[in-house]
């Protein structure tokens, strides 16, 4: 769906955001205020509302994809739509503004609302690419499945590490207990971890020559390596899921807030001006 979205009927949306792009960049081109193009215009002012109800249009896109009744449009129009009406909104209030920045509420506005379109396109990319990457990933296992191998290998080391020397045993015994998943953002943002035990004990027993014989070592090195491929995996798996969750954390607050900005501005406007 998030693929097709893009292309869905036809791109019936792109060019309905290239048509609003091209329509409102001619009328800004051939106006010809007393002074600078600015939002106080009559153009401006048309801008402006134009941009508010897009903005409005947008936000309310979170509440219908959530509700089972509303309109009877179809849930792939409103995402399509959704997808170019934001960009294009971009340009429109652009135009509203007619390039005239300060330190003012108009402003602030400005750039939440950028900053609520590009971590939009942001989560557009993340949910077109990390279903497949998760499958690739996972190999058709599920988070359980890898943990219970993880289980399973962690049982077996231990009991391989009873009959080891003291040095190999503690490294062992190391990646069984103190390997750790998640944690704190760092951790869950982090797929190789220098540090972690399961990779210093492989490297370890990679190291060690005499302590025990070759068959014991090989038996240790395959488990070893087959924990880590399996972290390895589940970290990478957290990584994605984390990156989702932050976008989410961005793009929604920042959406609030935005709303938030365009009372104000429009309130400031008509009751100052």
């Amino acid at each position: 769906m998030h693929e097709s979205l893009l292309i869905y009927r036809n791109m019936r949306y792109l060019k309905v955001a290239v048509a609003l792009v091209t329509v409102t960049g001619l009328l800004y081109a051939l106006h010809s205020p007393v002074e600078n193009p600015n939002g106080g215009t009559w153009l401006g002012y048309t801008l402006g509302t134009l941009s508010a109800s897009i903005m409005g249009w947008l936000a309310w896109y979170g509440v219908r994809k959530r509700s089972f009744g509303g309109p009877s449009i179809r849930m792939e129009d409103w995402a399509s739509a959704h997808v170019y009406l934001g960009i294009a909104l971009v340009i429109v209030s652009t135009f509203h503004s007619g390039f005239q920045f300060g330190v003012n509420v108009h402003t602030l506005l400005y750039f939440l609302m950028l900053i609520v379109v590009f971590s939009g396109v942001a989560g557009l990319y993340f949910y077109m690419r990390f279903p497949r990457l998760l499958s690739e990933n996972r190999r058709g296992l599920t988070t359980d499945m890898m943990l219970g191998q993880i289980a399973e290998l962690d049982s077996e080391l231990s009991a391989y590490a009873v009959t080891l020397d003291d040095a190999t045993a503690k490294a062992v015994f190391n990646a069984v207990h103190n390997t750790e998943i998640g944690g704190n953002l760092l951790s869950q943002l982090t797929v190789d971890n220098p540090n972690c035990p399961t990779l210093l004990a492989r490297k370890f027993v990679e190291r060690s020559d005499g302590s025990h014989d070759e068959a014991t070592r090989r038996k240790l090195l395959t488990r070893l390596s087959k924990k880590e491929g399996l972290l390895r995996r589940i970290r990478q798996d957290t990584k994605l899921r984390c990156l989702l969750q932050l976008w989410l954390y961005v793009h929604v607050p920042f959406t609030f807030a935005t709303l938030a900005a365009l009372v104000t501005h429009v309130v400031v406007v008509f009751y100052y001006w």
